[in-house]
């Protein structure tokens, strides 16, 4: 027990140094919370379906970012093998775009934030293997995104009016490669974890870095915390991204 407490205080720790970072962020990066509940019921020792809503906010935790719903359904293969599918619905506060003349001083048109739908599907394979305590797995996962077309205003400063412009509907296919270790610790119900993950299309879009702890109550009740560095590539207008995440999960 003494070790469970050394380790489970070492994660908390880690977690709160790298959350206090968050105040001397660089102008270049940005910060935010991810905040989800769910419930899972596992019908045998291979089917298992879910369910999970989320919530995410950026610029510093003040602006809201996203709210989700979406499910997915897990059957075990092979012990080591995991086959998994799900859907989720998004609706994304877009960030505000504004373009300028050929100067590069003048602007040219506004486009304010504004809220749009976006639907996703995913097909995933998780592969794991136990060394120990610590169990490693790589879960590679399909991921297809569709944005349906959308009127929103649009401000022209050469006319000083506004317009109806339509932001139209666009489709995107995305690979996501997780590496993730996870400790189990022997009388203890905090299990530590570390993971990173890159999102891939014909170039390396993102790379995310997450450490953390999860917490079992009960057998019916998953807490999760962490901490997750998002570093976005170079084709991405996205800011680097500081993320805490928070998370419950009900079993039945």
């Amino acid at each position: 027990m003494a070790g469970c407490k050394r380790k489970q205080l070492t994660v908390i720790l880690l977690l709160l140094m790298l959350t206090a970072t968050f105040p001397t962020l660089s102008r270049a990066d940005d910060a935010g919370l991810i905040t989800t509940i769910g419930a899972s019921h596992k019908f045998n020792k291979k089917l298992s379906a879910g369910v999970e809503a989320e919530f995410r906010s950026r610029n510093t935790f003040r602006t809201a970012d996203r709210v989700s719903l979406g499910g997915d359904v897990s059957y075990k293969l092979l012990p080591w093998l995991k086959a998994s599918a799900g859907y989720v619905l998004l609706i994304d506060n877009n960030r505000e775009k504004i373009t300028y003349q050929d100067d590069g001083v003048s602007y040219n048109n506004w486009r304010p934030s504004y809220w749009g739908v976006r639907h996703r599907f995913n097909v995933s394979l998780t592969g794991s293997y136990k060394v120990r305590r610590v169990e490693l797995s790589l879960r590679e996962r399909w991921q297809y995104t569709y944005r349906p077309s959308k009127m929103i205003d649009n401000f022209d400063f050469d006319e000083g009016e506004w317009e109806d412009h339509e932001v139209k509907g666009k489709g995107k296919n995305l690979l996501r490669s997780r590496l993730q270790a996870e400790w189990d610790i022997p009388k203890c119900k905090f299990d530590p974890f570390a993971n990173v993950e890159f999102y891939t299309t014909d170039v390396l879009e993102k790379t995310r870095f997450s450490v953390g702890v999860n917490h079992s109550l009960k057998k019916k009740h998953e807490f999760k915390l962490y901490y997750r560095y998002q570093l976005s590539g170079k084709s991405s207008d996205e800011p680097d991204n500081h993320i805490l995440g928070l998370g419950y999960t009900y079993k039945f």
